[in-house]
């Protein structure tokens, strides 16, 4: 299905105060997280190649050991299986790519 209605993408919340529409393709995972202040995701890793656009906000970021303060316009590779985690500072939007696909996340 090449054309989604945004619209009716049913949001799904993953962990407290994360939030996301996700749109799968045969390879990869687009996630539209609405992500509440103060809610936060503790250090983990996994397969799946990541990019993180901040839309919106201020996102707390750790990646392999490393804490900055991500903005909106602030972009994030994360290779596989590198320990991340973060926190909601504010309300944010972020974009997030996976490569390949998030079964898990499949509704």
């Amino acid at each position: 299905m090449p054309y989604v209605d945004f619209s009716i993408v049913p949001e799904h919340e993953i962990a407290p105060g994360f939030r996301a529409r996700f749109i799968h393709s045969d390879h990869m995972t687009l996630a539209y997280w609405n992500i509440t202040a103060g809610a936060a995701l503790p250090d983990h890793a996994h397969p799946h190649e990541q990019i993180v656009n901040v839309i919106d906000g201020e996102f707390e970021f750790t990646l392999d050991g490393e804490k900055r303060i991500l903005t909106a316009g602030s972009v994030v590779n994360i290779p596989s299986h590198v320990k991340h985690s973060g926190r909601a500072i504010t309300n944010c939007k972020i974009i997030d790519a996976f490569y390949p696909v998030r079964e898990d996340y499949r509704k």
